[in-house]
């Protein structure tokens, strides 16, 4: 059944988001607010058709912590789920991205279309002015910046791999940060069309004013976002079964118990 489920949704997921691309390309020329409204109404439905057909939910904690106006948001991330059910959450979110992504039909020119942070990889030292250059930018306009600092999908419990464009933007920006944690992965799986019933949790925590040094930043927020992905994981680990946990969630949660005793 949980099979079944996952494939009704991923079948409903993507027939829903080529609608939502095709019927909204007039957004293309729209006005940019207009195009993030259609973006968050994918989000919301995407999320909608997940709980009502996988059972899978979620809960925001801590969104009063979000200051007004620009902030600088350092995300975990585990999952595809963050790329589109995070959106909502915010007035005016700018991702950062690949580059490589714009070039997808459709898809892509909506990433151009949000103005969102599309950065090369393969040109690290321009790359990084490039993105700090945009940053500033939207960050100028009062949106919220939102990084993913491992660069890539990573399993719930896998060892962290921070990469430091991060610090280049709290440094550069001069904003406050507010770093999020969730367990996302442990509900959409990354490499997986498996959906698993229960609450995704979504947490903000406390926000780092603007100001510290480079290497201070860098402690402080890692060592927020790892205590409070381990929380997290612990929570999700009471809702699954645990051989439905993957390796790296199984050695990271015997490790807490281990230190625990």
């Amino acid at each position: 059944m949980l099979l079944v489920r996952s494939l009704v949704y991923a079948l409903a997921f993507y027939v829903t988001t080529a609608l939502f691309l095709i019927v909204g390309s007039p957004l293309l020329l729209a006005p940019r607010r207009w195009a993030m409204l259609g973006l968050k109404a994918h989000a919301i439905t995407s999320q909608w058709l997940l709980e009502v057909i996988c059972g899978t939910r979620i809960e925001v904690r801590g969104r009063e912590k979000l200051p007004p106006g620009a902030l600088l948001v350092v995300a975990k991330h585990q999952s595809a789920w963050d790329t589109f059910a995070l959106i909502p959450l915010f007035r005016d979110p700018a991702i950062v991205l690949k580059d490589e992504l714009k070039w997808i039909p459709f898809y892509g020119w909506f990433c151009v279309k949000f103005a969102h942070i599309l950065v090369r990889r393969d040109k690290a030292a321009a790359a990084l002015k490039a993105m700090l250059r945009d940053a500033a930018d939207r960050a100028g306009q009062g949106r919220e910046i939102l990084i993913f600092p491992e660069g890539t999908r990573r399993a719930p419990g896998a060892e962290p791999d921070y990469k430091p464009g991060y610090v280049a933007l709290y440094d550069g920006l001069g904003i406050p940060c507010v770093p999020l944690a969730l367990n996302s992965g442990v509900y959409w799986p990354r490499r997986s069309l498996i959906r698993r019933p229960g609450t995704i949790v979504v947490e903000f925590l406390d926000p780092i004013p603007p100001g510290l040094p480079r290497k201070e930043f860098r402690a402080v927020i890692e060592a927020r976002l790892e205590a409070a992905s381990d929380r997290l994981l612990r929570e999700a680990s009471r809702q699954v079964p645990e051989e439905a946990l993957g390796p790296e969630a199984r050695t990271r949660l015997a490790a807490l118990n281990a230190e625990k005793t």
